[in-house]
């Protein structure tokens, strides 16, 4: 069956929009993955972000507040909510595209060998299938960056990474209900289908999260 990101997209609405930072990057990140966002997460996308920058799965754009200023930012989500609310909080002045697409599918031409850096921060583990099922995405942004440019997020973990009481019963929930789809989901994978593409690759694991990093495209 051909794989989309909607079943995982579509539990974002303008309610659960205006929820998620308290939810998912406050309490579900301190105490169920164990990977506290300002501390951890927020340093990890700005070390890597470049000056002509994609962010694929938007969530509700809280890391692309923090862009340095001069940086030019587009913005991926196969959820139109996502992309509003993203684009309203950085502000339209500094969003460049708005691009509604799933990431199974090819990015627009214009859009290839285009931006020094894509991020993807919470995406992977809400595509749907295994990671190696995944790859596509992978591919796709691959194929966005330019010679030099660097593929970098965050996912989170599935079942090897021994989750507490609270993350097993949010990854339970969660892939009962199809927004994760990640209990296989594994750092070797994930170093695997990332070297795939890229020559250079660093996964470095905090609390159940992998954190990673890909450049010199192949």
């Amino acid at each position: 069956m051909e794989k989309t990101t909607h079943m995982g997209a579509k539990v974002y609405t303008p309610l659960t929009l205006k929820l998620y930072d308290w939810w998912v990057l406050g309490l579900s990140n301190q105490f169920a993955w164990r990977c506290p966002t300002k501390e951890v997460l927020l340093p990890h996308f700005l070390k890597y972000v470049g000056k002509e920058h994609l962010d694929i799965g938007v969530g509700t754009g809280f890391y692309l507040t923090h862009l340095p200023q001069g940086s030019f930012v587009s913005l991926m989500d196969v959820n139109i909510s996502s992309l509003n609310a993203a684009s309203n909080r950085v502000g339209v002045g500094r969003v460049k595209d708005c691009i509604q697409n799933d990431v199974f599918n090819p990015f627009p031409k214009k859009f290839h060998d285009k931006f020094d850096s894509i991020s993807m921060f919470y995406l992977l583990h809400c595509l749907p299938g295994t990671l190696t099922e995944k790859s596509q995405a992978i591919a796709n942004a691959r194929d966005a960056l330019n010679t030099n440019g660097t593929l970098y997020g965050a996912t989170i973990l599935g079942e090897e990474a021994n989750h507490n009481c609270f993350g097993k019963k949010l990854m339970d929930v969660y892939n009962a209900k199809g927004i994760f789809s990640n209990k296989s989901d594994s750092k070797n994978t994930l170093q695997a289908i990332l070297s795939t593409y890229f020559y250079h690759v660093e996964i470095m694991q905090i609390g159940k999260v992998a954190l990673f990093c890909a450049q010199n495209k192949i």
